[in-house]
């Protein structure tokens, strides 16, 4: 996913410059006295001056260290390969980080100074042991200069490695700071930023690799996905609400959609998207993650954490039959190019290219009691009619009784739409009398839309929850191995069926909706569509 993207997923709100929003105190959320607090502590970021860094990576440190998350002594270093010094770093990525989500908040604004002040720059190879040393020196400086008599444990020494890098480099780095790098009175974590592999195969061995370098526990996948706030709040949705838990199962769900929906194409990014697609790009992981949070059971009916419960849906999914696979690859329309006209693909894959999907429709089924018989469906997409992503859980038809709404009345089905982009909402479909004289049975919403309710709340991106959890420890938010594993399990042997045209990709115009086919296999999967009958209202600004 482009930085791009999930800019365009936050929705970048540009009324927040220059305010100054309530956010609590890390007193206020019970982590002040934790052990990353207590003792030394650095934080690395590998690729530092790439896009994913300028973009995500710093404006979320930015973030932290403003309010206050990050201890007084914490230690910032960008590695990367690029020969520069940290002036001309700190130059470089300061409109970046003014830019930025962070940089539109006055607590951000005044600490930027301080924070760029704090931030230096290491030039080295990912692969280099010897780097890795100098690097560990330097760290070690930097810490001495930070330890102050208010440090409660200065001889504790805490190291965190963000990758920002792309996945060849993952190993090399992970042996050069396993043998050079890693405090030895401290903890030491890794974030990894996805892809985790390509297939099984692939996947396996990067597992299998990073588990000879470092323990399970010190490992922290970050699928981002897993730090928005909607997404953070479907567990609490379910489980805290003592009327919605009894309808989430097959006696009275018909079907469950789950979406993310992009207005615009691949450009630039067309020579990557070839080899990998869209259900590599955003649904084996992304979609994915959302599903397994809206179907899991409750942590302690499993006997486990969250990730045992996301797993134990994993592990009842059957295997997705290609029957129930729509395929799509858009074509010029409305003044954009095709994704074949792409400058970015080279001339060599441009056959590949020709069966690269920038569509995907699946049907994912689970063999359990709870959901046995409801299709989830999945559906992504670039080059569509809008941007958008949620979870809609359809629920089955009520009977229309003539002798409360009249004759020929028939009631609309009832969905809980979690809608994590744009505009943050939960709202809740259900049928109404229309007001006023008429007894017209028509369908509203019960609506909490983040934008109106929680107006002036500090809500910080996924990047600022997810480097935060990871330099706490809190693994909930990350990708575990057998997690990773079981999900690639899953689509590993569709996508042996149907890549490489042993599936037709059906072309479809940009800004459509997609292949008409994927709208006409939806009734057959017990999934109504009722366009121009309801229309949900975003919330003013």
């Amino acid at each position: 996913m482009t930085c791009e993207m999930r800019r365009s997923m936050c929705g970048l709100p540009c009324e927040l410059k220059g305010l100054d929003l309530a956010a609590p105190t890390a007193e206020e959320m019970g982590f002040d006295k934790e052990s990353f607090r207590e003792g030394m502590l650095s934080v690395t970021v590998l690729g530092a001056s790439g896009d994913l860094a300028k973009k995500e990576t710093f404006p979320a440190l930015l973030d932290l260290y403003a309010h206050n998350y990050l201890p007084p002594q914490v230690a910032i270093v960008g590695y990367a390969r690029s020969k520069q010094d940290s002036a001309a770093f700190r130059e470089w990525l300061r409109p970046w980080l003014l830019k930025s989500f962070a940089g539109q908040m006055k607590t951000c604004q005044d600490a930027l100074d301080s924070f760029l002040e704090r931030l230096i720059y290491f030039e080295g190879q990912y692969d280099s042991a010897e780097d890795f040393a100098r690097l560990a020196e330097t760290l070690k400086a930097e810490e001495e200069k930070y330890k102050t008599s208010s440090v409660p444990k200065p001889d504790v020494t805490n190291r965190v490695f963000y990758f920002a890098i792309p996945p060849f480099a993952f190993l090399s780095a992970a042996k050069s700071i396993q043998e050079s790098a890693r405090s030895s009175t401290g903890f030491t974590r890794l974030i990894v930023e996805k892809p985790f592999g390509s297939d099984l195969a692939s996947a396996k061995k990067l597992a299998s690799d990073l588990s000879s370098l470092c323990n399970e526990e010190d490992l922290f996948r970050m699928d981002h996905f897993l730090g928005y706030e909607i997404c953070q709040n479907i567990l609490y949705v379910r489980f805290s609400n003592a009327f919605l838990e009894p309808l989430m199962n097959n006696q009275h769900v018909a079907s469950v959609r789950i979406s993310l929906k992009e207005d615009f194409g691949t450009t630039g990014r067309g020579g990557y998207f070839t080899h990998y697609g869209i259900i590599r790009d955003v649904i084996q992981n992304h979609l994915l993650q959302m599903l397994t949070l809206v179907a899991m059971e409750k942590p302690s009916n499993v006997g486990g954490d969250i990730r045992d419960a996301k797993v134990a849906v994993l592990n009842a999914m059957l295997d997705i039959d290609p029957e129930e696979v729509v395929l799509g690859q858009f074509t010029a329309a409305n003044g954009n190019p095709g994704f074949l006209e792409d400058d970015s693909i080279a001339e060599k894959d441009r056959e590949e290219a020709k069966y690269c999907s920038t569509f995907a429709q699946l049907v994912v089924r689970i063999n359990n009691d709870r959901w046995r018989g409801v299709p989830f469906i999945i559906r992504a997409g670039k080059g569509l009619d809008e941007s958008k992503c949620e979870a809609r859980i359809q629920f089955k038809a009520s009977y229309a009784d003539e002798k409360v709404f009249g004759e020929g009345s028939s009631c609309a089905r009832n969905e809980l739409v979690l809608r994590v982009s744009p505009d943050e909402a939960v709202y809740y479909k259900l049928n109404v009398k229309s007001p006023g004289m008429s007894h017209k049975l028509v369908t509203s919403e019960l609506d909490l839309s983040y934008k109106t309710r929680y107006e002036g709340v500090y809500s910080p991106l996924a990047y600022t929850r997810l480097i935060l959890n990871g330099i706490r420890g809190k693994a909930e938010s990350f990708v575990r191995t057998d997690e990773l594993l079981r999900s690639w399990t899953v689509f590993t042997p569709l996508l042996e069926k149907i890549e490489g045209g042993k599936k037709n990709v059906i072309p479809y115009k940009f800004g459509s909706r997609g292949p008409e086919e994927a709208d006409e296999m939806l009734s057959k999967l017990n999934y109504q569509y009722t366009a121009g009958s309801y229309t949900w209202k975003k919330p003013s600004s």
